[in-house]
């Protein structure tokens, strides 16, 4: 049962907030509190730390946000005194509207920082000693390094998206910032998912900290997901086939290089389809321009890349397309995480290809279950690809994870297996070698 107005209400009047905070909540629309806001939000109040793992689109940014608000308006002191962490720019600049909307009717300042843009701006604008910075690591370090970010008042830091910051290669930065902040301090560490890596980053970073744990590892009920096997060279053919047939409206199609995500949205938009690409070498203006664009409704279709892509929270996509497999079953989990957001219905499609195998099972190991495999007619590699898929543990494969036949075949003909096929022919009785010829004749003149 879906709660009422006035229970939802309700949800966020329980909670020990000032009252300028609450008509910014209720100005922004939120009505009863998520269940990864539910669970940590009181626990940030009483100023414990906090380690969320949550999915994405589950409402992480709130559940940090309020509770900083809270100590801002509780006492006055020179900023900054909280410092958001994040992993790309897009993040970055979402984070700081969000705060922005709940702290509205709040004196606290916010200010962002991030690269790929003149540092001049963001300069001056920590003259100003804001109350809140939303930052990319690089950055960050960058104008500490210059003397123009004294971190000595922060109060609260969070890490946002943890995960993708080790992805990314800001582990040693972060070192060098929690270097540089009071070591009397409370943090707040958020994440989708968290390898092993992340986690003791958490144990040296957090004091007995609140855990909660929301099924992080797992696509959320909301999402109906699939794999397609295809063969290689056919995946533009199968998505072109899944984009006029599944009735989609916003789409985030993934790939793993930013050359091959250029490539198939010229390609798409050569076929009349409404894309653009994100990836890691577009200017910080291109890349403005292409979220807003798809955020806008004027492309349909988002070609984007992991890196590019992380941090990236539009609302409203029917569905994710994995055209590569994703490298990883955590990364998997994050992709199709993209749609299904907020309790709405998404749908997550991923294209196989033979070499695929291997990842496949490992993501499904991780979660624990088959995904269903839907064979479309007239896109399968050879005549026994339905049930090699629908039943994938009755192939034989090689260490790798591939068919040990010489080949896909083609449509009604069997798989060539040439060594085999040429000792048949050595023994038919016409002598035949392949290619229907002879045998070269055994030279006997020396035999005794």
């Amino acid at each position: 049962m879906n709660p009422s107005s006035s229970d939802t209400a309700a949800g966020f009047q329980r909670l020990p907030l000032d009252a300028t905070i609450h008509r910014g909540i209720e100005a922004t629309g939120f009505v009863v509190p998520r269940p990864v806001q539910a669970a940590t939000i009181p626990a940030a109040l009483e100023g414990r730390d906090v380690l969320g793992l949550a999915q994405t689109g589950t409402g992480k940014t709130a559940a940090f946000v309020l509770p900083i608000l809270q100590q801002l308006v509780s006492s006055s002191r020179p900023g900054p005194r909280a410092l958001i962490l994040a992993p790309t720019r897009e993040l970055a600049i979402q984070i700081d509207a969000e705060t922005r909307l709940l702290a509205r009717f709040t004196h606290a300042k916010v200010m962002t920082i991030f690269g790929g843009v003149s540092a001049g701006p963001q300069i001056r604008g920590l003259k100003g000693k804001p109350d809140i910075i939303v930052a990319c690591p690089g950055r960050l370090l960058d104008l500490m390094d210059r003397g123009f970010v004294d971190l000595r008042n922060v109060e609260t830091l969070v890490l946002d998206e943890a995960d993708h910051m080790f992805d990314m290669g800001f582990l040693p930065a972060i070192r060098k910032v929690l270097a540089a902040l009071p070591k009397d301090r409370q943090n707040l560490m958020f994440s989708a998912t968290m390898p092993a890596e992340i986690r003791q980053l958490a144990d040296k970073v957090l004091d007995h900290p609140k855990v909660v744990e929301l099924a992080h590892s797992k696509p959320a009920e909301t999402i109906e997901h699939a794999l397609y096997p295809v063969a290689t060279a056919r995946k533009v053919e199968l998505l072109e086939h899944l984009l006029k047939h599944e009735n989609v409206t916003s789409a985030i199609v993934f790939l793993r290089t930013k050359h091959r995500a250029k490539k198939l949205a010229q390609q798409l938009c050569r076929i009349g389809h409404e894309a653009v690409a994100l990836q890691g070498n577009m200017s910080q203006a291109q890349r403005d321009r292409a979220m807003k664009g798809f955020r806008g409704g004027r492309f349909s279709i988002l070609v984007a890349t992991d890196i590019a892509a992380r941090g990236i929270d539009v609302k409203d996509i029917s569905h994710v397309i994995n055209f590569d497999v994703p490298n990883t079953p955590d990364a998997y989990t994050h992709r199709i995480g993209r749609t299904g957001r907020a309790e709405c219905s998404g749908k997550a499609f991923t294209l196989i290809a033979r070499e695929d195998a291997e990842q496949v099972r490992a993501i499904e190991r991780k979660l624990g279950a088959k995904i269903e495999r839907r064979v479309v007619a007239g896109f399968a590699i050879g005549p026994d690809d339905e049930a090699r898929y629908v039943h994938p543990q009755r192939e034989g494969r090689n260490p790798r994870g591939i068919r040990t036949s010489a080949g896909p075949a083609g449509p009604g003909k069997k798989p060539t297996h040439p060594r085999r096929h040429s000792r048949g022919n050595e023994g038919a009785g016409n002598g035949a070698g392949p290619k229907g010829r002879r045998p070269r004749p055994r030279n006997t003149a020396n035999a005794s």
